[in-house]
This record gives structure tokens, sequence and C-alpha cells, in this order.
């Protein structure tokens, strides 16, 4: 089994941030301020404390901002940046940072969320069911903004719900990943696809695998969510 401290993180970080125009207009959402520091801080702070070397920052809309920011390295951290010129999709931006991503599995974050769970143990979890692809679950108490995941007795995904669906608790797809290289390699380069509707749903009930967690998260998408973020994270820390 391929070693954790060897893994590369992909972090998506290409979004236009509209929802979030309101309150952040002149910079990428992962440079959102809280508490004084850009959101993709925290994010990389943790990454740094898991023990990841290496990170491909997938960058579009205002790119520079988080290059001139964040330079080539952070923490410990080496810092690589794969910048699209025009909107790919999660998809078709970490298909052009492949050959970036040295490790197989990849592991992948959504540039605006930040799950504080056992990435090390997520690791294992992977490996030890030989998949392709998994993703974390975290548990929210009102899942019809995000939509939720269903999984069967041997953790495979079986079905995911739109957004708008069934309200109340349930499991959410916490936007952190591990995907082989392969799967990743499939997606047509140079293309706008997606993660969440192009690659996942092709992977329901054989190669997609759910590992449940509980632990603190926190999605910055909309005005409210962000305007949370300070006592967040004043609260794992």
């Amino acid at each position: 089994m391929a070693e954790f401290f060897n893994v590369s993180a992909a972090v998506l970080a290409g979004g236009l941030g509209t929802r979030l125009r309101s309150v952040v207009d002149d910079r990428p959402k992962v440079l959102a301020e809280i508490s004084g520091r850009p959101f993709l801080a925290y994010l990389l702070d943790y990454l740094a404390h898991t023990g990841v070397k290496s990170t491909v920052l997938c960058t579009g809309y205002l790119g520079e901002q988080i290059s001139d920011r964040f330079g080539s390295h952070y923490r410990g951290v080496e810092v690589i940046y794969s910048r699209e010129t025009q909107p790919l999709g999660t998809g078709g931006s970490l298909r052009l940072a492949l050959p970036h991503l040295k490790s197989d599995p990849v592991l992948v974050l959504n540039g605006d969320s930040f799950f504080a769970a056992d990435l090390r143990a997520f690791w294992d979890w992977h490996h030890e069911r030989g998949a392709d692809a998994s993703m974390l679950l975290t548990r929210v108490a009102d899942s019809g903004r995000y939509g939720s995941v269903e999984i069967n007795d041997h953790e495979q995904v079986i079905e995911f719900r739109e957004k708008g669906g069934i309200a109340g608790p349930n499991w959410i797809n916490s936007g952190v990943y591990l995907l082989s290289r392969s799967l990743i390699a499939s997606l047509e380069e140079n293309m706008y696809s997606s993660l969440e509707y192009d690659l996942f749903p092709r992977l329901i009930g054989r190669a997609l695998y759910g590992r449940r967690t509980y632990a603190p998260f926190l999605d910055i998408g909309t005005p409210d969510d962000y305007a949370s973020a300070a006592a967040f994270f004043e609260q794992i820390n």
C-alpha cells in the first residue's frame, strides 16, 4: 500500500463564487477573509498538519491573486498551480492538473469547504477496500441545500439525491475524495466536466465508496455560512 506521506493533494479553487458576490466581490472565494486570514490558509494549515507535502491548487477566476498570496511553499507544503484559462468545472480542472499530481490515488478537496476529518484514516480505509474512488460523508441537520448520499452495507454509494429534495438530517458529500489516477485520466482533456455529475454517477453501486465520518464541517458557499466561519474555526482550534 502506498504511504500517505507521499500523497498529492489537489484543491479545487477555480470556482466563480457567484453566491458570495454580495459579500466577497473582489477576489476568488478561497481568498475570502476569516478573522483576517484567507479561507484557503485554514485549509492548507490542515493539510500541513496532516502531513501532506505537496498540494496542487486548481485555479481559474482571478487565480493570480492566489499564487501571489501563497507562492511556491506554505508551512512546509510545496504549492503548485494549475490554472484553467476557461471554466472547466471540477472534473475538467482536475484533469488539467493531472501531470502535477504524482500519487495514486490523489487526495482531492473542494476549495470552499472544510472538513476536519482524519485524512490518514480515510487513506487506510480507501486502500482496505481496494477502491478506485472514495468520498467522505458528513452528517448535517438539513440536507436540502446539499443533496444527500446513500450507501449500502458494503459502504458503496448507491444513490445521490439532488439538492432541494428531502430536507432534514442526512449524510452529504463533504467534498473530500480519494481518486485513482486512471479515473482522473478518463475525463476528457480541455473539456468542461463535473466530478459530481459526470464522473461519480457512472461509478454508483460498484467503484465508488462513501465513508461516514462525524467531524466539524463548514461550507462557505453562502453569505450566511461565510458569516459563521470565524466562530467555526474558533471552536475547532
